[in-house]
This record gives structure tokens, sequence and C-alpha cells, in this order.
């Protein structure tokens, strides 16, 4: 017994549509290693590079000024977010909660898909759109994919 409140995939599902799993599009498993990572670690792993360049916006580059602070941390943030994703394909949030961004078809993405992933986060509504899949905008732009590891 479904009501407007299920949405339409709920609706769709009733009729017997069959949208499958988080990632079965992109030939990833289910669960486990490899599968599509869910939203809500996605979001604790960027609250913690947030707060991580935030300290170090705070503590190196504002002068002891917290307005001046946000607005460096921007700046350590898409530094930060480059190289480590570009390099290793996690941020420190991301490796503390076990994700990884790697292309679609497997592997490390390169500098130039690295660099339209990171400037679309920065702009932040890329990421706040997402498709079946669960993949922000951002992600779908530089074809890359957040799984877990």
């Amino acid at each position: 017994m479904g009501s407007w409140l299920s949405g339409p995939r709920a609706a769709a599902e009733d009729m017997g549509i069959d949208f499958g799993y988080r990632g079965q599009q992109l030939g990833l498993p289910e669960h486990g290693p490899g599968s599509i990572a869910r939203p809500g670690r996605r979001f604790v792993a960027l609250l913690i590079d947030w707060a991580l360049c935030m300290l170090i916006a705070y503590g190196l580059l504002s002068g002891g000024k917290a307005n001046a602070a946000s607005n460096w941390a921007l700046l350590v943030f898409f530094v930060l977010s480059l190289l480590t994703v570009g390099t290793v394909g996690f941020t420190p949030g991301k490796r503390l909660l076990g994700l990884r961004v790697v292309a679609e078809g497997g592997g490390r993405l390169s500098l130039p898909r690295v660099l339209v992933r990171t400037i679309a986060l920065l702009i932040v509504i890329p990421a706040a759109i997402w498709d079946r899949d669960g993949r922000g905008l951002h992600d779908r732009l530089a074809r890359s994919v957040q799984v877990r590891i």
C-alpha cells in the first residue's frame, strides 16, 4: 500500500519496473568492496575533509581571523582534493571511511578529470544533483565513481 509519500520510484516499482541496484549499470557489485559508496559515508567524509581544511586555513593562512578562514579553506580544499584524488584516489576523509574515487571503467582519474570534478564540487550544486546510481553531477561530469574499498 503506497501513497504519494512513496515517490515516483515506488510507484514505478509497483507497476513492475525493475531499476536494479545502485551501480548495476556501471558493472559494479551490489555489496562489498568496489560497490557504490552510500551517500551518508560520502557526506561524513566531506565533513571530515572540510574540517581539516578549516583547521589548516585558520592555523596557517588566515592569521587567526575566523572570517577569513572559510575563504582560505576553499583554496585548501581545492588543492587537497586535486592532489590527493589525483594521486592516490582519495582524500583523508574518504580514506578514513573506506572510500575511493575511481574512473567509470576502473583505475585512477586523469588530472583533467580530477580538475573538472573538483571545480564542480566547489560549486556545490552539481554535488547535490544525483542520478539513480547515487552519483553526483560532479562525478558524472568527470566520469568517476565513489566506491567502497
